[in-house]
């Protein structure tokens, strides 16, 4: 009974603490350079997932396997945040970020119709214009628009497709537990050059930079991909992959609330459009007939397989 109550209040909690990263990611850039505070996060999050994937006794990745969740990896933590941690220091809302993520089921529906043979159907392609509305009526709102902060986020959005992408086609049985601790460690001293190359390690606020760094890795990092996997074992992908389309909206409420920033009625029209878009695309037409054994719904690309931020 217990289990199940606490099962039952999980889906709220996940959208939550996902959303959480966003903001934390604001907080943080605020404090700290966009990669110094990578560095840090990816570090630590990389030991932490490493030490809880021994202690369950995950298979690791080994030889060619192993290199390609390195590539993996580095496509979905430091291209992905890298890019939206410093579209964040330009002036972009968490808000637009968290939607612009949130296109991610659409992004991935385009690429694998080509890398992985699915088809993309009608209603995926609509799904890809309507969101596109809604991330250009969400970003219209704001009052210091960025169009390199803008490029920015669809670099990054761009870098976590083509990851879970990757991912999918060359590691699709690789244990997520060591695979995500594989892609933390090796994104870390990537962030840390880059810190280096830019002489940039000036941390303005140690507080703010410490709280939003141990949030990150225990409640991001940690928390949401224990709980994202508990609700993998026990609920079908489909169900777990609709959680995301909250978090665009939950996002924007919790920046508000928290970080105080603006929350207009075209950014609210802007979310919504993108939500549709966002489920529109990350579901199929319903087929003639049923899809062979080996099929794989596009919903299963939808979650993502790292928990980061978003970490």
């Amino acid at each position: 009974m217990r289990t199940r109550t606490l099962m039952s209040a999980a889906p709220a909690a996940f959208v939550l603490m996902w959303s959480s990263a966003f903001i934390a990611g604001i907080i943080g850039v605020g404090a700290a350079p966009p990669m110094v505070l990578l560095f840090g996060r990816f570090g630590s999050a990389g030991l932490a997932l490493a030490v809880y994937a021994v202690a369950v006794h995950a298979q690791w990745p080994r030889g060619r396997q192993l290199l390609h969740a390195v590539v993996a990896g580095l496509l979905m933590q430091i291209v992905q945040f890298g890019a939206f941690y410093t579209a964040m220091t330009d002036h972009v809302s968490a808000a637009v970020v968290s939607l612009i993520q949130g296109l991610n089921p659409v992004v991935i529906a385009l690429f694998a119709g080509r890398v992985l043979g699915e088809t993309v159907t009608r209603r995926q392609w609509l799904g890809f214009a309507v969101g596109g509305v809604g991330v250009g009526l969400a970003v219209l709102d704001q009052s210091a628009f960025s169009v390199s902060g803008l490029l920015l986020c669809f670099v990054g959005l761009l870098g976590l497709s083509l990851g879970t992408v990757y991912q999918k086609r060359f590691t699709p049985e690789i244990d997520s537990r060591s695979a995500t601790a594989v892609h933390a460690l090796a994104s870390a001293p990537v962030a840390g050059l880059l810190a280096w190359a830019y002489r940039d390690f000036h941390i303005v606020d140690t507080g703010r930079f410490a709280g939003a760094l141990v949030w990150m890795v225990l409640v991001n990092a940690m928390g949401a991909f224990l709980l994202l996997n508990a609700m993998l074992r026990r609920w079908d992908t489909t169900r777990v992959g609709k959680l995301f389309f909250a978090t665009p909206a939950v996002t924007a409420i919790m920046a508000w609330l928290v970080v105080g920033q603006p929350l207009h009625p075209l950014t609210l029209t802007g979310l919504a459009v993108g939500v549709v878009g966002m489920v529109l695309a990350a579901r199929r037409s319903p087929a003639p007939r049923p899809a062979p054994a080996d099929s794989t719904p596009i919903m299963t690309l939808a979650v993502p397989q790292h928990v980061r931020v978003s970490g």
